[in-house]
């Protein structure tokens, strides 16, 4: 296949001599990847491009299936994808620069800048729309058809939804915001801003701000009926990038090409756990990014960035087919890389159940968790702790958090090496009030995820109690 033979040729090129234990250990892992994303291939889980970094060095690229609805014209590496929430940390990062040269401060109120806003404004500070504590309703997205239809909107916002700086709700309203910021300082567009001061200086020579269907190489989108999404967007600022591009912005954030580490905390700084800030969520050990990871979601475009500058590893997927697997992907890679058994890629449970799953109640789905795992196993994902995660965070969504409790603590059973399941058990007796087990969950989450940077702020909050 050809994505295995280029896989090969790269690792051959980065290792040289091609009988060396090294070799031979990074060529078994290719040849895993290889297989994996593959085999996701020909079951319809995974259309899309990805690369994998390793040690330095990209050991893994490949472009599967085909770059539209047709099903006729297949991918290549030059296309080019929507990567959703992503490219928030464009403003964010631009916000930053701004900061770093003394045109603004994370203090000032919006309405400093953008003095036609309602009177909310001057209580909104720039700090609240990077961490999604505004209070700003959300963009309507049934009527808004461009900028202009949105600052309209807000225009007409009476009040907001809540106290800036005392809760959160992720929005695009604070996205738009920034960006107009932007645009106020520097007398530029938000379009030219990331073409003059983003992508030129970090070397980003294919990526395009808000294409459309006149643009070639653009990967589009599609449901599972073969429904093609519409390449417009209501508001703009949109980076769309191919690999290569996308392996540039994650060496400028790991490695503070655009802006130092202090301005790099700051983004990575979240109200409280689980939530995310301009740049998604990570860690930082002083003055070094340690780990940085965001996913981004755009109709049926997602994509996935994962960093850790510890290992020199990072892994980029992009898909215009949605199939909500990236995160488990990224965990079977991340597994192979670490010589550790992995999981093959299967159909999604929450996604071909959730009809069934809503009505149940906990020892109703773990009943019915069992039964399809012994009919169903090879074919459906019950070799993940994803699986029991997801329907966990489907009841929490739901409020039914005793359910979600007793969903969690089977899932730790079933995977007792994981951080993030006993992560996600403590966040649900954080929502049933029972602050012990809580700590107890979140403690032993740090203990097996020292990374855990959401663990540590929850164990220091509820120490403090």
């Amino acid at each position: 296949m050809k994505t295995f033979t280029n896989a090969i040729l790269i690792s051959v090129f980065i290792y040289g001599l091609n009988n060396g234990p090294v070799f031979a250990q990074v060529q078994q892992k290719v040849q895993k990847i290889d297989a994996l994303v593959h085999d996701a291939n020909k079951l319809g889980l995974f259309n899309g491009n990805l690369l994998v970094e390793d040690n330095h060095k990209i050991i893994y690229r490949a472009a599967l299936g085909f770059a539209d609805a047709s099903g006729r014209i297949p991918l290549t590496e030059q296309y080019r994808f929507h990567i959703g929430s992503i490219a928030k940390e464009f403003n964010a990062v631009g916000i930053m620069m701004l900061k770093e040269e003394g045109k603004l401060k994370l203090e000032d109120s919006v309405s400093k800048y953008l003095s036609e806003l309602p009177a909310w404004a001057s209580q909104i500070k720039i700090i609240n729309l990077l961490q999604y504590t505004s209070g700003l309703p959300d963009v309507k997205w049934n009527s808004v058809n461009n900028d202009a239809d949105n600052m309209a909107d807000l225009l007409k916002v009476e009040k907001l939804d809540f106290e800036p700086g005392s809760s959160y709700a992720y929005n695009n309203n604070n996205v738009f915001l920034q960006r107009r910021i932007i645009e106020k300082i520097t007398g530029l567009s938000f379009k030219e801003f990331v073409v003059q001061k983003l992508l030129k200086p970090c070397g980003m020579k294919t990526a395009i701000v808000d294409p459309d269907k006149q643009d070639q190489w653009i990967a589009r989108a599609y449901d599972n009926n073969r429904k093609e999404d519409d390449l417009h967007v209501p508001i703009s600022g949109w980076t769309a990038l191919a690999l290569d591009d996308f392996y540039k912005w994650a060496n400028a954030i790991t490695t503070f090409k655009l802006i130092g580490p202090e301005s790099s905390r700051e983004l990575l700084a979240v109200f409280g756990p689980n939530k995310q800030s301009g740049l998604g969520g990570g860690s930082m050990d002083g003055d070094q990014m340690v780990f940085h990871k965001h996913d981004g979601t755009a109709r049926n475009y997602q994509a996935l960035l994962i960093s850790n500058a510890l290992k020199g590893r990072t892994v980029i997927l992009m898909t215009n087919n949605q199939q909500n697997n990236l995160y488990a992907i990224d965990a079977s890679i991340q597994s192979i890389l670490d010589g550790k058994p992995y999981v093959k890629i299967k159909k999604s449970v929450t996604a071909n159940f959730s009809r069934q799953i809503e009505i149940m109640n906990g020892p109703q789905i773990l009943a019915f968790y069992e039964k399809m795992k012994g009919e169903h196993g090879e074919e459906y994902n019950f070799d993940a702790e994803s699986t029991l995660n997801e329907i966990g965070y489907m009841l929490m969504n739901r409020k039914k958090i005793d359910d979600a409790v007793l969903v969690f603590e089977y899932n730790t059973k079933l995977f007792p090496e994981s951080g993030n399941v006993y992560d996600s058990l403590g966040e649900a007796y954080y929502a049933q009030g029972n602050k012990e087990k809580a700590l107890q969950n979140y403690t032993r989450s740090l203990q097996l995820d020292p990374t855990n940077e959401v663990a540590k702020k929850v164990i220091a909050e509820l120490n403090r109690k």
